[in-house]
Parts: C-alpha cells; sequence; structure tokens
C-alpha cells in the first residue's frame, strides 16, 4: 500500500457524451462504448485500479440510466463495484462530495480518494501508476491533488493549470491558477511557460475534501450529507436520496473548490491521456495508415488523406476524402470537415429540437434483461428483434393502444398472458392481444430470440403499463 490510509477509487460515469454522436448517444453514451480499444471506455478505467495492494473495491457514481450498463460491464471483467446512482445530474462537485462521504464509510474517515472520468483514455499504464503514487503523498501530506497531463500540443479544447511553488513531496507543485480553455494565441504560451493541461482527475483525503467544501459551498454539503445519509439499497445499487441531492446546487468541483481553496495541487503526469472528446480526438488516437487515415469496420477508401472513416454498420466506400470524418451507424451518419468537430454539440441539440428519434436513442436499445432493435417500422407496424438474455425477465405489463405477435426464432420463451404461463419454443408463436397482460422471461441457458411485430394506433415506448418489475422500473 502506499500510504497508512487505503485508496479508494472513484469512477465518475454519468456523463451523456454527445461530441461523439452518433455512435454516443443519451440512451448508450460514450463511457460504455469501445472507441480506442476492445474494452469500453468504463471498462479501462476500471482496470486502471484494479491492482488490490493499492486500491480498495470501485465506487461507482452513475445515473439511474446506466446502473445495468455499469454493473454488468463490471462484472464482465471480473471487477465487482459498488455502484451509486445519482438521481439527477448535478455536476461534478456534489458528485466527488459524494463520492467522499460514501468513500469514508467504506474505507474509514481518513481514507484517500483517487476520482477518475469514465470516459478518459490513459495510456503508459507504468507511468500512470507512477503519477498515482506522487499523487497519493501528496493528498496524504493534507493536499487535494489535481492530475495534470504534460501537454503535447497547444491544444484549445482543454482548460490549463499554472503550477506554482514546488512542494515537498517529489513531483508536486501548489496550483498557482486554474485557466478557462484558450484561444490559440494563448494555448501556445501556456505551452512554452510550463502550464498543464487539467485532467479533471484528483487524489484527495476525504475528510479534507468535505471541509473544504463545507468552507466554501454549505448548502451543497448539507444536502449531499442528507443524500448520502438516506440512500437505500435497491436491487444491489445505492440509490442517493432524490429529494436531498436534488436541492444540491448544480456545479463543478473547480467552480464550487478547487478554485478557492488553498490546498489544491497538481502533479505532472507524463502518461498519454485524451478526453476523448470530439472525433478529432478518436482520429488522434487511432492507428493511420501511410496516407494519414484512420478507419474502423466496413470501410473502403480511394485516393483519401488525413480522415477518419468508421461504420458500425452498412459498407462505406469513400473516393478523394482529405481531413474529413465519416461515421456511420445503422440508422445515421455523421459527415464533417475533421476541424469542426466541435460542432457535433450543437447538431445534435437542433436535431433534439427537431425531435429526431436518432439523436437520443440508438437502433439498439438495451435493457435490464437484454436489447431489442428495430428491423422495419411503419404506419401502423413495427417490427423488432428481441434478445433476453439467461433469466431476464421482461416487466408484467399492457399496453392500451397495441397488440403483439411473438415469434421464436432460438431459445425457449416463458410467456404469461392473463394468469397462464406457457413456453413458446423455436420456430412456434404467440399472439398477445390489445389490453392483455403479459410478460416475456427466458427460463433457458441461452439467450431468447424473438422477433416481435406490433400492430396497433400507436406504437410509442410509453405505452407501456407496468404492473409488475423485477427492477424496479417506473
Amino acid at each position: 500500500m502506499l500510504s497508512p490510509s487505503p485508496i479508494v477509487p472513484v469512477i465518475l460515469a454519468g456523463g451523456s457524451g454527445t461530441r461523439l454522436w452518433p455512435i454516443s448517444r443519451d440512451s448508450l453514451p460514450k463511457q460504455f462504448q469501445s472507441l480506442a480499444s476492445d474494452r469500453t471506455l468504463y471498462q479501462e478505467a476500471l482496470e486502471r485500479v484494479a491492482d488490490p495492494t493499492i486500491f480498495t473495491a470501485p465506487l461507482v457514481l452513475t445515473h439511474e440510466d446506466f446502473r445495468f450498463f455499469a454493473r454488468r460491464q463490471a462484472s464482465d471483467i471480473g471487477i465487482e463495484a459498488t455502484v451509486a446512482l445519482e438521481p439527477t445530474r448535478r455536476d461534478s462537485g456534489p458528485a466527488l462530495i459524494a463520492a467522499a462521504l460514501l468513500a469514508q464509510r467504506i474505507a474509514g474517515e481518513h481514507c484517500l480518494v483517487m476520482s477518475l472520468a469514465a470516459d478518459h483514455v490513459v495510456g503508459d499504464r507504468p507511468l500512470f501508476r507512477d503519477a498515482v503514487f506522487k499523487a497519493a503523498s501528496a493528498a496524504a501530506a493534507g493536499n487535494i491533488v489535481t492530475f495534470g497531463i504534460k501537454p503535447t500540443a497547444p491544444r484549445t479544447s482543454y482548460g490549463y493549470i499554472r503550477p506554482g511553488t514546488p512542494l515537498e513531496q517529489d513531483g508536486s507543485y501548489a496550483v498557482d491558477t486554474f485557466v478557462e480553455k484558450p484561444n490559440t494565441a494563448t494555448a501556445e504560451r501556456y505551452v512554452s511557460e510550463g502550464y498543464l493541461w487539467n485532467s479533471g482527475n484528483f487524489m484527495f483525503p476525504a475528510a479534507l475534501l468535505i471541509e473544504e467544501a463545507t468552507r466554501f459551498e454549505p448548502e451543497i454539503v448539507e444536502a449531499v450529507r442528507a443524500a448520502v445519509d438516506n440512500a437505500a439499497e435497491d436491487l444491489g445499487f445505492l440509490r442517493l436520496d432524490v429529494k436531498a441531492f436534488g436541492a444540491a446546487p448544480a456545479k463543478s468541483i473547480d467552480y464550487a473548490v478547487m478554485e478557492r481553496t488553498r490546498r489544491a495541487a497538481v502533479i505532472e503526469g507524463v502518461f498519454s491521456w485524451s478526453d476523448i472528446g470530439s472525433w478529432n480526438a478518436v482520429h488522434e488516437l487511432g492507428e493511420s495508415d501511410v496516407a494519414g487515415n484512420v478507419t474502423r469496420g466496413a470501410v473502403a477508401l480511394l485516393d483519401s488523406r488525413n480522415s477518419y472513416v468508421r461504420s458500425d454498420g452498412p459498407l462505406v466506400a469513400a473516393v478523394g476524402l482529405d481531413g474529413i470524418s465519416v461515421v456511420a451507424t445503422e440508422d445515421a451518419v455523421l459527415v464533417m470537415p475533421t476541424s469542426r468537430s466541435e460542432d457535433v454539440k450543437p447538431l445534435v441539440a437542433k436535431l433534439k429540437a427537431e425531435r429526431h428519434v436518432q439523436a437520443n436513442e440508438h437502433l439498439k436499445a438495451h435493457r435490464p434483461w437484454g436489447t431489442y432493435q428495430t428491423i422495419c417500422r411503419g404506419d401502423r407496424f413495427h417490427v423488432k428483434k428481441i434478445v433476453v438474455e439467461p433469466g431476464g425477465r421482461l416487466s408484467l405489463q399492457k399496453h392500451y393502444h397495441r397488440a403483439e405477435h411473438w415469434i421464436v426464432v432460438k431459445g425457449t420463451a416463458e410467456v404469461t398472458l392473463d394468469g397462464k404461463v406457457f413456453e413458446v419454443r423455436e420456430n412456434e408463436s404467440t399472439y398477445l392481444p390489445l389490453g392483455g397482460v403479459h410478460r416475456l422471461a427466458n427460463p433457458g441457458k441461452i439467450p431468447l430470440e424473438l422477433i416481435e411485430v406490433q400492430t396497433g394506433s400507436y406504437l410509442g415506448e410509453d405505452d407501456i403499463v407496468r404492473i409488475e418489475d423485477v427492477y424496479n422500473r417506473n
């Protein structure tokens, strides 16, 4: 162990990541996607803190909508995490105060906490480990430490930190000032003067963060403490109290504490790092061909250079691209000059304002029991492929505006309909009339796959009246 105090790793995994649309959407944001490797960004963050000689088991803070992703993806790589649910997004200030309070319950009042964003890419694991050692030493000495990153270029998409007086702990400095995202000329000056990128990742004594937050933002601490004190267990998740947490003012930890405390310190991380906040950043992380192109999926290029082309759906064939990004899914395609990657966020806002379902939802929707994916949709019908994982059970429900036909193509379905329970096997089907109280479950050991055909006057997902639900959804 690095210090007499255990280190509780906290993974913040509640963001939406609209800058990486159409891959990242509200229904499945970037931290739960594989963008830089075969692992998701969230899984990579968990693996960085998996050494039991340094860290306790991780504490994950995420949003209600992502709770099953967080637990399932951690379990898939053999990591058991405590998953706490933020009932509403209040920015990083309340989240980190909640993390500090929860960490004290896990590892004692004097524990250290390391907070990492779930959607960052970190390379050079040995160098990252060295930075953890330095940050822990500085934090144990009574500092709130931020991980600064040595710039590789004058980026305008990051905030910067100016290191001040060196501290006694090796490689650590008092923070002289935090500065917002600069223009290009200012960023060039910052790099030349030794400023560091602000990564937004921290190491701190839990008690110190709470003490400083109480000094500057007592209203936030009071609300968050009440939310933690009144938290409830729910299906293995820790659900923070809705009313109390919602009363906390929304404020980032930088504004709430870091820019006001005299206990702020920074260590210089020389490991490779990216907040992967744009498609331009994804392009830079990829392995390019001799013409500077980075491709992924079914892609064919001719006479193209310095471009990023990705397909998670159809074949994308392009001729004569230069500095262009193309990102294709099964239901949406983004095309833009790579230099305009920062404009994806306002584009998504425009799509949402125009009520394009693709702005928020993926064609394949993930649920606690499995997935469903639209095959075909018309005026009075909707055809889906449904996959129910072994042991999965949909809610007992009914619909006011639609009837459904289920055709099993793989596995065995256990169907409940108006109090009767029966099985439907491969190549068999059943009909669920409008208003029928029904449930679908998979009692088998392999995934259940079926085709659902909905017919009726209204086919929206909000035409579901849940009577009983093992996942405690509304």
